[in-house]
């Protein structure tokens, strides 16, 4: 049961979570049963945080009982910002005003999720990602360290659209390390971004690009690869 607190402004606290002093509350927060919170934390306006799951009655996403929402030390959950039960945030990571991040998804540490993005299911975000303003990572996805997720970036991951039996699995792409993807890329199914490849804006991804790929076009295709020069270790 969720009961008024005196911590902050409006905040709603689930009976026997322990919030720090040192996390920072703004108004008008939730706060769910089970949460855990690490030190040094913020939580800024209107953010819920352990939201209890809703599934539709024809989803395949998984029902049973999630574990405690995790955020920890250092992260930022920002205003409006929506984070699942059974969803990890790493240490000093953010997730951008009115993100969303659904169960079983994990951020990585020092990683940002951008401005009303939304991370799906089951989804593995490693550390120092990048995930820019309205993009969709959709579930079943794995995003390594060090990617960069430009704008309005959408991932898929069912070829039929939801004309399939219960057995089907669904797969969402792949991305290596320190890949980077540009804005409005939309990305295949179960296709793989290899490590250090550049992925142009605007390009519709139907099969998996090598590492140190360059991606250009509908559908994408690769075109050369990326230079020494621009290889991450020389821009650390």
């Amino acid at each position: 049961m969720l009961r008024p607190s005196e911590r902050a402004p409006g905040l709603l606290l689930a009976e026997g979570v322990q919030v720090p002093e040192s996390v920072e509350i703004g108004g008008n927060v939730v706060i769910h049963a089970g949460t855990v919170i690490g030190e040094g934390a913020r939580l800024q306006d209107a953010a819920v945080v352990g939201k209890p799951l809703a599934l539709g009655p024809r989803s395949t996403a998984s029902r049973e009982d999630l574990p405690a929402a995790r955020i920890g030390p250092g992260a930022t959950v920002c205003a409006g910002a929506v984070v699942v039960a059974g969803a990890r945030v790493g240490a000093g990571a953010i997730l951008g005003d009115q993100s969303h991040v659904r169960e079983r998804a994990d951020i990585g540490e020092g990683s940002v999720v951008g401005r009303g993005s939304a991370v799906d299911n089951d989804v593995a975000v490693g550390s120092h990602v990048r995930i820019q303003t309205g993009c969709y990572i959709t579930a079943y996805s794995t995003i390594e360290d060090d990617v960069f997720v430009a704008p309005g970036v959408t991932f898929t991951n069912d070829h039929t659209m939801a004309r399939h039996g219960p057995d089907h699995e669904v797969r969402g792409p792949t991305l290596r390390r320190a890949c980077r993807v540009g804005g409005g890329v939309v990305l295949l199914p179960a296709i793989e971004v290899g490590e250090e490849a550049f992925v142009a804006a605007g390009a519709v991804v139907t099969r998996d690009v090598p590492p140190r790929g360059v991606a250009i076009g509908v559908p994408a295709r690769v075109t050369r690869q990326v230079g020494d020069e621009d290889l991450l270790e020389r821009w650390q």
